[in-house]
């Protein structure tokens, strides 16, 4: 049963701040009407009732004491002037059968009920011949009485004015709460806003606001944005300097063995000079990141013709394949360009083509490589993305010397973006495809 209630309940923080404003509002409005208008409202129609009960038997003792119609006819007149009632005598029609009320007249109940009491030769009650006057036929022996009573004097006046008041009262103060509440909520929102950017790599402007509870919550979340950033920042110097420091002896190694006589061990050992810069630069691109790269609003089709472009003039067999959507979207170009190079990458190592695809939604932009080779099993498409895996010469991300760092690299910088790399099988050309989901 608990499931089932909380499945109803908002989702969202205003959504529950408005239920918590409104459920107390509509329960005192219950208990208000139930007790207070059924019973005072009943009590004092009972009273009046009865005090016009008292008047109206005193009137039908003086008829019935009278000796002839006439007599009778002139002693209501005078009574019922005096009392405020029309009385007429005999009545021109029949009188209902039984008493007469709209079913939403909760005090005619009451004016019905306590009259009967008193009036032992009361025929009916009638309340809706008339809105502002209480239809009283009696039994005399000169034939049926018909007494009219003004709606005033037997019962309160209409409780549906309080009602109206009090809902009225009620919508204007809850939308007041509502406002000074919403100055509380509004820096928790803008807070969870900043760290979803935050985790995109965009650095929102943030400055606590609200009560204290959001204020430290605010200022511990600025805090730590703070200590994250310099974490970051000490992290690329530090690279920056190691990157320089395993660069120079490699440039140095390269230029002495391109200064020996040309032969097969000297191509050999080139190439392994040039094999360990290639890993040395794949662990300094994954172990930097991308976190310090600036984002800017780029175009996503653009981008992806612009790196198919390079990779075609660099002799890979790529193509651009169709797409949807349109617009920009804030990223890190350089950070996107290199999963992207990282991708193609792959796919042109294991097939004999690839080829790529951006698709824009409303929410989110897939940028999606393709190739016809022989795949990745799904039992392990997620070890593939962890750092430093490798599978099997049929599928190793690195084929060719690698460290097994290309697609983790381009999960990292996903993530950065709020998104996520995915893995699957191309339907079109049978291979592996790889889906760059950034969020927008």
């Amino acid at each position: 049963m608990t499931f089932r209630l909380k499945s109803y309940l908002p989702r969202s923080l205003y959504g529950r701040a408005a239920l918590i404003l409104v459920a107390p509002v509509v329960a005192i409005q219950l208990v208000v009407s139930v007790i207070f208008i059924q019973r005072h409202f009943d009590g004092v129609t009972r009273q009046m009732s009865r005090g016009v009960s008292i008047e109206v038997q005193y009137l039908l003792e003086e008829v019935q004491a009278a000796g002839d119609l006439a007599t009778a006819q002139a002693r209501a007149g005078n009574i019922g002037s005096g009392l405020g009632m029309a009385v007429d005598l005999p009545a021109a029609g029949p009188p209902p059968e039984g008493d007469r009320r709209d079913s939403w007249d909760l005090s005619g109940r009451e004016v019905g009920s306590t009259m009967h009491e008193v009036l032992p030769t009361l025929n009916a009650v009638d309340l809706q011949a008339n809105p502002r006057a209480v239809d009283l036929w009696l039994t005399t022996r000169f034939g049926p009485m018909l007494v009219q009573v003004p709606r005033l004097q037997v019962s309160a006046s209409n409780p549906h004015q309080l009602l109206v008041v009090m809902l009225l009262a009620s919508v204007l103060m809850t939308a007041v709460a509502f406002a000074f509440l919403r100055n509380q909520l509004v820096p928790i929102t803008r807070m969870a806003a900043a760290a979803e950017a935050f985790g995109r790599g965009q650095n929102l402007p943030y400055k606590t606001r609200g009560a204290i509870e959001v204020r430290a919550a605010g200022m511990a979340f600025l805090d730590m944005r703070a200590r994250i950033e310099r974490q970051i920042e000490q992290r690329t110097l530090m690279l920056s300097g190691v990157s320089h420091d395993l660069r120079s002896p490699l440039t140095r190694l390269k230029l002495g063995l391109s200064m020996l006589p040309e032969d097969e061990e000297t191509a050999a050992l080139l190439g392994d000079v040039e094999d360990m810069e290639r890993l040395v630069n794949e662990f300094l691109a994954f172990a930097r990141g991308d976190a310090m790269e600036e984002t800017a609003l780029v175009d996503p089709a653009a981008l992806v013709a612009q790196v198919v472009d390079k990779a075609r003039r660099g002799g890979l067999a790529v193509t651009l394949g169709p797409g949807a959507g349109a617009g920009q979207v804030r990223l890190r170009p350089q950070a996107v360009t290199r999963a992207l190079d990282n991708l193609i990458g792959n796919a042109v190592r294991y097939g004999k083509r690839g080829v790529v695809s951006c698709h824009m939604t409303e929410r989110s932009l897939r940028l999606v490589v393709e190739d016809d080779g022989p795949g990745i099993p799904e039992a392990r498409r997620e070890e593939a993305l962890l750092p430093f895996t490798r599978l099997d010469s049929a599928r190793d991300p690195n084929l060719g010397g690698g460290v097994g760092l290309g697609l983790s690299i381009a999960a990292d910088i996903a993530r950065t973006h709020g998104g996520t790399l995915r893995l699957g099988t191309s339907e079109a050309l049978g291979g592996l495809k790889a889906e760059l989901v950034l969020a927008r």
